[in-house]
């Protein structure tokens, strides 16, 4: 309860091989297959000062949802940041939603305290799989975290 669990759909523990080696398997997609997955994080429990949720919650997350889907198929555009790719708050169907604009700017900001603890957190992770762990979650994994800067 309240660990970040790193495997996709908990599937870690159902996996018969190293990890290490699923990622490499799933990395070498790349260049073999005309279109790959589209990989989207979303984080609906984000706080504010008081621990009060900023997104209104579930029942609305299918706006975040369409936005996801409107990205994947080139409709809308995105914002870069050093963690990827964040909507335009223009972009996102808030209508009748009761939320205000320094709420959806903090949705919407990166906090880069917080992603570094994040990242040295993936990085410990991946240092859990010695050796197997492919260099291009390695490359990326050091992109983010100097993106991120000091």
């Amino acid at each position: 309860m309240g660990v970040v669990r790193r495997d996709s759909m908990a599937m870690k523990p159902f996996c018969g091989y190293n990890f290490g080696d699923y990622w490499k398997h799933w990395l070498s997609f790349e260049g073999r297959v005309s279109r790959l997955p589209r990989v989207f994080h979303v984080n609906w429990f984000r706080q504010d000062g008081n621990g009060k949720f900023l997104w209104p919650g579930f029942g609305e997350n299918l706006r975040v949802l369409r936005w996801i889907a409107d990205r994947c198929d080139g409709k809308v555009p995105a914002v870069e940041t050093p963690i990827g790719l964040l909507p335009r708050k223009e972009d996102l169907d808030l209508d009748g939603l009761d939320l205000d604009g320094a709420t959806l700017d903090t949705l919407l900001s990166i906090d880069r305290d917080a992603w570094h603890r994040e990242m040295e957190s993936i990085g410990e992770y991946l240092d859990g799989f010695g050796d197997r762990v492919p260099q291009a979650l390695r490359d990326e994994h050091r992109a983010i975290t100097g993106a991120l800067g000091g």
